[in-house]
């Protein structure tokens, strides 16, 4: 298991129907401070299509993990219709599979716990800022 990954165990066993399973509410998505590690830093490089900011800072990605070659990556859109959700998944699975020991990405779409402005990171928000969004 990388240094990144957050812990396996809030998930349960393959075989649940891919529901992931919380052992305490506050601990999905992964806290802001807990985004660290070469995989975070890899998706800080992948911009949403729309606007200038990086899917971690706009709260988007909830957990990434990474058992021997593979990746997973939790993620969810802001909207159920978001045009851009093919070239996301896209932009993910070729960053990732660009960093050492990346064979294979798996992208999970989680609709839950919902998006929200509160997931923006500080970062993002000033970020959205300097381009006119108001938070």
């Amino acid at each position: 298991m990388a240094a990144c990954a957050s812990s396996a165990s809030r998930f349960a066993a393959e075989g649940d129907g891919g529901t992931a399973l919380l052992d305490a509410p506050s601990a999905y998505p992964v806290p802001f401070d807990e985004r660290t590690g070469p995989l975070w830093d890899a998706l800080r490089e992948v911009m949403d299509p729309e606007i200038p900011i990086s899917l971690v800072d706009l709260g988007l990605i909830y957990d990434v993990r990474q058992e021997g070659n593979r990746v997973e990556v939790d993620l969810t859109f802001t909207a159920t219709a978001c045009p851009c959700m093919a070239f996301i998944h896209f932009d993910i699975q070729d960053r990732l599979q660009r960093e050492p020991g990346v064979d294979e990405v798996k992208v999970n779409e989680v609709w839950s716990p919902a998006w929200t402005k509160a997931r923006i990171t500080p970062e993002g928000r000033e970020t959205l800022r300097t381009f006119g969004v108001s938070m």
